[in-house]
């Protein structure tokens, strides 16, 4: 009887992941693997928790790094993956075979803007000022109603603690609404993060349509519903 019911929980768990809102997340993270191996274990932990709910990947093209290690997870799993990487630095980021779906660009602007028009949902690993700048920047969006979709820091060790300090005390001075803080969505291992992001009902008072569609003109974004949905 106690396996039996073993076996219906195990369903259970599998048909939730199944029924994931997300078709596709983007993932930023560093075209380094960083000096310690929970980076790198986080990254693989992503890539396969992204394949147990049936999530395909976008992420920066590159098959180094962070970048190789959880591109390599969900294609391994038999998800689809869709990397989008300026020509310029594809001698760079790509080593040896490539993985899944690579989409050249002209550059980086186009880079973010295809990425972020294919997501659902944006999560960060551990990275450097790349990674950094197109977090904050679909933050950003997110606070000025561009967008809808979630954004999570996976906080692999406390690597972004200094990160959220920082933006707590931009609330705490008054640089941010309190309300823009819960833009992020933050946790320390890949299966607590997605189940967040799950769950994130988004806090603004509604999408920006005049900068949607100006942003749309700046970054060749096709249709207002490819970013604001």
């Amino acid at each position: 009887m106690g396996s039996l019911m073993e076996n219906l929980q195990q369903q259970q768990q599998q048909q939730q992941h199944m029924r994931s809102r997300f078709k596709r997340v983007c993932v930023f993270c560093g075209s380094s693997p960083g000096k310690k191996p929970t980076y790198q274990l986080a990254a693989t932990q992503l890539g396969k928790e992204l394949v147990e709910r049936n999530i395909d990947l976008v992420y920066g093209g590159g098959s180094v790094g962070l970048m190789g290690l959880v591109s390599q997870a969900v294609h391994d799993g038999g998800r689809h993956v869709l990397g989008v990487i300026p020509r310029t630095l594809m001698p760079k980021e790509i080593t040896g075979e490539t993985v899944g779906e690579v989409r050249p660009v002209s550059g980086m602007h186009q880079r973010k803007a295809e990425m972020a028009r294919q997501a659902d949902a944006f999560i960060a690993l551990p990275g450097g000022y790349g990674t950094l700048e197109e977090l904050l920047e679909v933050i950003t969006w997110a606070q000025l109603g561009i967008h809808d979709k979630p954004v999570g820091l996976l906080n692999v060790d406390g690597y972004y603690n200094s990160l959220l300090s920082f933006i707590d005390k931009a609330v705490d001075e008054g640089f941010i609404i309190p309300s823009a803080r819960h833009i992020i969505i933050s946790a320390q291992n890949a299966h607590e993060l997605m189940c967040k992001l799950e769950e994130y009902v988004p806090y603004h008072s509604g999408v920006a349509s005049k900068l949607s569609w100006e942003m749309e003109q700046q970054l060749g974004y096709t249709t207002k519903l490819d970013i604001a949905r």
